[in-house]
């Protein structure tokens, strides 16, 4: 505001009315103006929390498979030289000794092919994608891909109040004519146009009804509808349950001068000529404006918003803390913050320019208790929003509808527009849009973002590598041969990435994720509960294995020059369907009813359809391609028995406490 204390005006500052004269101070970016635009051009290339974690999982990881793989080729070769000393052959090569080096050679290929986790971004873009076509049916439109993610890590939301943390409707509550205070609802306005005179009523419409800028118009369907700010819209409709007529009115009024509402007088005022003659003068505005100007009172309403508790209490048993920060005075964000459970006994409210004054070392101790900020300019809304993303390493979300928010907005890891209420700036600035500028949409935001932290599918990945990498390895130093080939190994690898990736990242959110504390930056991404699910259910697929090629021939009565062709078909059999059962335990890595909404998921449905039938293509027509031999059924149903006996077995990991 521009008074004798701060007498500046922003580049660009429009005047409504009367004249001036100016000093230029500075121009360009050297202007607050200027300041503020440069803050968008910073670069703000940031990894996502999501992306930081699966940098390191799959490098780990292709480092793991990488060891395995020079480990088994070592093995490998070291067994055919040591046959080729003891026949004495050592400096006699043959094509087909040459060939089986090729084939140990591709065996660690396939190994290293096996382990690196190319199916992760394949995951997180099918999940990401699925996330934003089914957040835009919630009212979220997600303008970065990423942004999904990332909201599910976050830790802290700064939030304006008006139409976020309140829902943009306001009503009358209460009323206070001729010094008798009543609450307004709909059972008492009966009584209330009974108690007072029926000159005071038809004042007050006629008040309400002229003294106005919105209007109520009625659509093509004969709808009616109220048109106008939520101040506006809640006087309207308090004026219509008094039985009041707006078009009539509006007809046998004559207005003779109109001052439109604004921040620095706070108030609103029209003249009306009377019919007997004479005129009379309607004013509204702040109570303490109104009232000063006035000799006696004649009718005050109270006017509250209607707030978005559940909303904010869901974040915060999601362990997501929900910040205040307005440019409205501290009495009213502390109230409004208190009805909607954001400031607690042992939070702070703090003013803007008492923020500013404050020294580094006086933030590190004041921002986490801060929950309500008021009188905030907007790079006090940017200062917050950077401390808390590099001193406190938080992941925060910020929601903006002003041209002013766009520095937050950009600074913020994602940042929530208003798609009602915003400015093309904010938008542009901003990561997802909130199409109808609701807390509630957030929380759902934060909710498909959580759905999309694909914790599910590399817990079924790290299963499949730790199986495929162990059986390989042991097998080669034990046996001096491996035996699942190269394309069995790129079969497997394809069921835990692409087919695994459609299944497990298009699994719809539940309400259970928001009953537990974010990842943040900090968290581990494979959690103790998924160490628990990958070690006990690669332990029991490894030895199920391991088995089956030592007891296999004698289990099977094996014999004849097919019988390792059989064993090993069998072995790969076995461990496809482990993990076709071990796709359906990971769509929860908690709860033992995994098979509830499985139906509804179509997808996930289809995806395991599909692979049942491709393993069946593969062991019964694809011999030769695929170095496999048609099983009998006794051969597959045990095959098939051996994968389900994965699930009984995942249900009792999941009842050991962590």
């Amino acid at each position: 505001m521009v008074n004798a204390d701060n007498p500046f005006m922003l580049s660009g500052t429009k005047l409504q009315d009367g004249s001036c004269k100016m000093l230029v101070t500075s121009v360009g970016m050297r202007t607050q103006w200027g300041k503020l635009m440069a803050t968008l051009s910073e670069v703000g290339d940031y990894e996502t929390p999501l992306q930081v974690k699966l940098n390191g999982v799959a490098t780990i990881i292709g480092k793991v498979g990488l060891f395995f793989a020079v480990i088994t080729f070592t093995v490998l070769v070291q067994g055919l030289f040591m046959n080729k000393l003891q026949g004495g052959t050592i400096w006699s090569w043959y094509g087909d000794e040459a060939l089986k080096m090729l084939e140990f050679f591709a065996v660690a290929v396939t190994i290293v092919v096996v382990a690196v986790p190319e199916g992760l971004p394949l995951a997180v873009t099918l999940s990401l994608a699925f996330a934003m076509k089914k957040m835009m049916n919630d009212k979220a439109l997600v303008r970065q891909l990423a942004a999904c993610e990332t909201m599910g890590s976050a830790t802290s939301i700064c939030s304006d109040k008006t139409g976020t943390l309140t829902t943009n409707h306001m009503t009358v509550v209460k009323s206070c004519i001729g010094m008798g205070v009543r609450e307004v609802d709909n059972n008492s306005k009966a009584s209330l146009y009974s108690e007072i005179p029926e000159s005071a009523v038809k004042l007050l419409l006629q008040s309400i009804f002229t003294n106005t800028g919105g209007e109520i118009v009625f659509n093509k369907d004969g709808k009616r509808e109220i048109l106008g700010t939520p101040t506006e819209t809640a006087l309207l409709e308090f004026g219509l349950s008094l039985g009041g007529d707006f078009q009539a009115e509006r007809l046998t009024s004559k207005l003779v001068k109109v001052e439109p509402f604004n921040s620095t007088k706070k108030r609103m005022r029209v003249v009306l000529e009377l019919p007997e003659g004479g005129l009379r003068a309607q004013i509204k505005g702040a109570s303490e404006i109104v009232l000063a100007g006035c000799d006696k009172e004649l009718w005050v309403l109270k006017i509250q918003f209607a707030l978005v508790s559940e909303s904010v209490a869901i974040c915060r048993s999601a362990g997501i803390t929900v910040r205040m920060v307005t440019g409205d005075n501290i009495n009213t964000a502390k109230a409004i913050a208190r009805e909607c459970g954001i400031l607690t006994d042992d939070g702070i409210a703090i003013e803007g320019p008492d923020f500013r004054e404050k020294s580094q070392k006086e933030m590190l101790t004041l921002i986490p208790k801060i929950q309500v900020m008021a009188r905030s300019s907007p790079m006090d809304k940017h200062t917050l929003v950077r401390q808390l993303r590099s001193t406190f390493d938080e992941v925060v979300a910020v929601t903006g509808d002003g041209t002013n928010d766009a520095p937050a907005l950009h600074e913020a890891d994602i940042g929530l527009a208003m798609g009602i209420a915003g400015t093309e700036v904010a938008k542009e600035s901003a990561d997802v849009i909130i199409l109808d500028d609701n807390f509630s949409t957030i929380v759902t935001v934060a909710k498909w973002g959580r759905s999309v932290y694909i914790q599910k599918f590399v817990q079924f990945q790290l299963t499949v590598n730790i199986v495929a990498l162990i059986v390989n390895f042991s097998s080669a130093c034990l046996t001096g041969r491996a035996p699942l080939t190269a394309v069995q190994l790129l079969w497997v690898n394809m069921i835990m990435d692409t087919l695994g990736a459609l299944a497990l990242a298009t699994e719809p959110p539940t309400d259970e994720l928001m009953k537990r504390s974010p990842v943040g930056k900090k968290g581990n991404f494979i959690s103790n509960v998924m160490w628990r699910n990958i070690l006990g259910q690669s332990f029991y697929q490894f030895m199920v294995i391991w088995y089956l090629q030592v007891k296999g021939k004698a289990m099977f009565s094996l014999d004849g020059p097919d019988s390792d062709l059989t064993l090993n078909t069998v072995i790969f059999n076995s461990l496809v369907f482990c993990q076709v059962f071990n796709e359906i335990s990971s769509r929860n890595m908690e709860e033992i009813n995994v098979f509830k909404g499985i139906l509804d998921n179509y997808d996930f449905v289809a995806v395991l359809g599909c692979t049942a039938v491709f393993q069946v293509i593969i062991i019964e027509f694809l011999g030769t391609f695929a170095s496999t031999i048609p099983l009998t059924c006794s051969q597959w149903f045990v095959s098939v028995f051996i994968g389900f006996l994965g699930m009984p077995i995942a249900a009792a990991l999941k009842t050991i406490p962590l």
